[in-house]
């Protein structure tokens, strides 16, 4: 390109997918390396998030701090609100990224961002761009059952997902001439997961489940997560596929139908409306709220344009 007014503009639609959208961290820092830089975001869930930090200039420090978290950390920023239309409230969750990317209005981004969120009682989609950045953003991943919904203005606002899983359109109406997308949901159908908290031989001893907790809010959660059974079957039990004998609990239920629906909306929208690259992360072994492992999905996110850096410099030559 000759000068900057004739350079594409480039959009990156980072789509959701809970504990594996840390993986977006690691696309951006692998485009990045590659000169590739995003003129506007869209994120749906944990894609505006991310998009969240990048546009607000905090992503080295948000990327260290997702880095250093641990079971135990992930559980203590769940305020379990049962009856109140999900099993956490965010609240916590919300402080921790007004910490990552302060008290931030879209207008004081340093490049457009827009996030996706469902109006509950509609079924529309709804475009966030305005007014503050961590509210739409809470709204944008209040995955139905899981977090509870966020009311902005007179509408009930959930997960941008069960609409718009990568907002590829979104990118194209904010003015993009070509569109990276990220997509999380790749390989997820037909799979089953165990529980988020579930301690396993390789945990250290600040991860795993020790008896002084059980009745504590890791104890209830693996409880629930593990379909409410007791004791040590509890403790133990591996969701594994086609094993008839072991009935998917309340967690595994969810988070198996998130990953079916957002497969299948995701292929029609894109049949529709199809952006120019799309990169898909290798991040089925990755449960959604394992929100611990974040080194393993960032370290994806980069591989991952790597095996992708030929069509990236054929499509976005500079």
């Amino acid at each position: 390109m000759t000068s900057e007014q004739q350079r594409p503009r480039i959009g990156l639609a980072l789509g959701g997918g809970a504990a594996r959208g840390w993986a977006h961290l690691g696309v951006i820092r692998a485009l990045d390396r590659m000169g590739i830089q995003p003129d506007m975001v869209a994120g749906t869930s944990v894609g505006g998030i991310v998009g969240a930090v990048l546009c607000s200039g905090h992503i080295a420090a948000f990327e260290q701090w997702v880095r250093g978290l641990n079971r135990r950390d992930v559980l203590g920023y769940m305020d379990f609100a049962l009856g109140n239309g999900g099993f956490i409230q965010g609240r916590r969750l919300m402080r921790r990224f007004q910490e990552a990317f302060g008290a931030v209005d879209f207008a004081d981004l340093d490049r457009p961002l827009a996030v996706v969120a469902t109006d509950l009682y509609s079924g529309q989609e709804r475009w966030l761009r305005e007014g503050d950045v961590a509210t739409a953003v809470r709204a944008s991943m209040a995955l139905p059952g899981v977090f509870t919904p966020i009311r902005l203005g007179e509408e009930w606002l959930v997960d941008g997902g069960l609409v718009n899983p990568v907002p590829v359109s979104l990118c194209h109406a904010m003015g993009a001439d070509r569109v990276i997308a990220v997509n999380l949901s790749g390989g997820l159908v037909g799979r089953r997961i165990q529980s988020p908290v579930t301690a396993t031989a390789s945990d250290s001893s600040d991860d795993a489940l020790d008896e002084a907790e059980a009745d504590g809010p890791l104890g209830w959660w693996h409880r629930l997560s593990s379909g409410m059974r007791d004791g040590a079957e509890a403790l133990q039990a591996q969701f594994q596929r086609g094993d008839a004998d072991a009935a998917p609990g309340v967690f595994d239920v969810i988070a198996t139908s998130v990953n079916v629906m957002q497969d299948r909306i995701t292929r029609s929208r894109m049949a529709g409306d199809p952006p120019d690259l799309m990169l898909s992360p290798r991040l089925a072994h990755i449960g959604l709220l394992e929100l611990h492992r974040a080194s393993e999905a960032i370290a994806e996110g980069e591989a991952c344009v790597e095996r992708m850096a030929p069509a990236l410099e054929a499509v976005f030559d500079h």
